[in-house]
């Protein structure tokens, strides 16, 4: 069905980022760890899709955000478009809703193996201070 709509779809996602440490969200059903994120819902801005987000998986108040960057990913012959943001000023209960199995700051120096890929580049991103990022998810 993807294939033939060619649907093209807005997500967000966020970097959460604290004393060195960023948050990372694991769904009960996908095997890798997340930054926080999902699907931006019709007449929904891109800001309160994110705030919304961050308070469904991980029941974080956002203060504070900067864009960071803007991709595409194509995979499974879909287009999907990601607008990542970054905060460093949020008030965080790490109580989700019922699709996180768990939510848990890391020290961002020693992330967990089983991370999804896009997330990791996020990291490595704000690790080596890049800005205005865009491109491949």
């Amino acid at each position: 069905m993807w294939l033939l709509l060619k649907p093209v779809s807005a997500g967000v996602r966020l970097l959460m980022i604290s004393d060195d440490q960023v948050l990372l969200v694991k769904h009960v059903y996908e095997p890798y760890w997340y930054i926080p994120g999902g699907a931006v819902e019709r007449n929904e801005s891109l800001e309160d899709a994110v705030r919304r987000e961050a308070l469904e998986e991980a029941g974080a108040t956002l203060h504070d955000l900067q864009l960071f960057g803007a991709y595409t990913n194509q995979e499974r012959g879909k287009c999907d478009h990601v607008i990542v943001y970054l905060t460093q000023d949020f008030d965080l209960s790490c109580q989700g809703d019922d699709e996180i199995e768990f939510c848990q700051l890391f020290p961002i120096d020693d992330l967990p193996e089983s991370m999804s890929l896009g997330s990791k580049n996020r990291i490595r991103e704000y690790l080596a201070g890049k800005t205005n990022n865009y491109g491949a998810w």
